[in-house]
């Protein structure tokens, strides 16, 4: 009989495979678990905890150079006042936390780093500036002037206006606010305002203000500056006005300029007399009402009276015309003639009022003689105090503006 083929036999090989190799895999694995652990431990070796550093030491920031994790030191200094203190020497944390409170508002206000450690702070006496009044001074007299500068910008095409203050305000004004609002004719309708940052005789501004407008129209551009004081009542009474041609004052870009207001108490006399003027538009039904007040000072030639003839012209074509009846006074008669015109929006700027006082003549087939002539009208046709009226009209809708006019020669 064979021993290989007795079962017993096969049993104790089979046992013998089976222990055998149960044992190499317990001694693989105690080997993989030994070297694990060797290789753990270099590692942290090479990888140690942060060094401690000593509680008055300067801190110091890791660096690694190389392959290999090193420790270099990069020196800096806290500020004193945040110096690192001796924990012992506080009684309790409630001492240390209103100490910590104290020292963040000593440096309140200035820069820091890590919210903790100022750097600096600024110092506002470095940048004040001196007043305005020094800058600015007002040259001697008593006029009320306007201080103020402008210059063209030929890259941007830009019209800078700085507008900067005033200088003797009529003491009837000192207690109003003061307005100003600035127009480049004949183009802008709505003005730009400012508003002083003061009362007195001499508000300041200190504004600025950019008009885009090309080189090509400046030399046919006016700066309009009107000066309002508002009283306590809301109304708002005009102090004076100034026009200023940009083709000359370009010339004297980035200078302060001082220019005189053109005050109602100061309308340039005209040796042919005065007339009042009320001017109203009404955008809605498209209609212009005009009101012939008084006249005052008139040349008389004779005693047959007086009359005024109101035109509307559009270019050079004359609309409508009208005359008021012959007014038998002497030279500051009182006419209270009202005309109305049909006049759309977008003729606002091609149209203009001409006013003629007349004198019948005793012949009646002559024609009557000219006393004077005013018109008023958009930039085309007026300038000064005329050009300022039809504008004013333009931009308050629905009032009526009135204005004493000087008469100039017939022609």
């Amino acid at each position: 009989m064979c021993i290989f083929s007795d079962p017993v036999f096969l049993l104790a090989v089979g046992a013998s495979v089976v222990l055998l190799l149960l044992l190499c895999l317990i001694v693989y694995y105690l080997w993989r678990r030994k070297r694990g652990k060797k290789g753990r431990s270099q590692y942290e070796e090479l990888l140690p905890s942060a060094p401690s550093v000593a509680a008055r030491s300067a801190p110091g920031i890791l660096v690694s150079q190389d392959s290999l994790a090193t420790l270099r030191e990069i020196p800096f200094t806290v500020p004193p006042r945040f110096a690192t203190q001796n924990r012992g020497d506080l009684k309790n944390k409630e001492e240390m936390k209103m100490e910590t409170q104290r020292d963040i508002l000593a440096h309140r206000g200035s820069l820091s780093v890590s919210r903790w450690y100022p750097v600096g702070t600024v110092l506002a006496g470095l940048y004040s500036l001196p007043p305005l009044n020094e800058v600015v001074a007002p040259p001697p007299g008593m006029a009320t002037r306007l201080c103020f500068s402008v210059e063209y910008r030929h890259s941007s095409e830009q019209l800078a206006v700085s507008l900067l203050r005033l200088g003797n305000l009529p003491p009837r004004f000192h207690g109003n606010v003061t307005l100003v609002e600035l127009r480049r004719l004949p183009d802008d309708r709505r003005p730009r305002q400012a508003k002083a940052r003061g009362t007195g005789p001499d508000p300041e501004f200190n504004d600025h203000f950019v008009f885009q407008v090309s080189y090509v129209c400046v030399p046919q551009s006016t700066l309009s500056v009107c000066v309002l004081s508002v009283g306590q009542d809301g109304k708002r009474h005009a102090v004076g006005r100034v026009l200023v041609p940009l083709e000359g004052e370009l010339g004297q870009a980035g200078r302060v300029l001082w220019r005189d207001l053109e005050t109602e108490d100061h309308v340039q006399c005209s040796e042919f007399g005065h007339v009042q003027i009320s001017l109203s538009y009404s955008p809605s039904v498209q209609r212009l009402s005009v009101v012939v007040l008084r006249a005052r000072g008139l040349q008389l030639l004779t005693d047959a009276g007086v009359c005024v003839q109101a035109s509307l012209q559009i270019h050079t074509q004359v609309v409508k015309m009208k005359r008021s009846s012959v007014v038998k006074s002497q030279n500051d008669p009182s006419f209270h003639h009202r005309v109305t015109f049909k006049l759309r929006s977008q003729h606002l700027d091609e149209a203009c009022l001409r006013f003629e006082l007349q004198q019948p003549n005793v012949v009646g087939s002559e024609s009557p003689a000219l006393l004077g002539v005013l018109v008023l009208g958009p930039f085309m046709y007026a300038r000064g105090q005329q050009l300022q009226h039809w504008v004013d009209m333009v931009n308050t809708p629905q009032e009526a503006v009135e204005l004493w006019h000087g008469l100039s020669r017939a022609t």
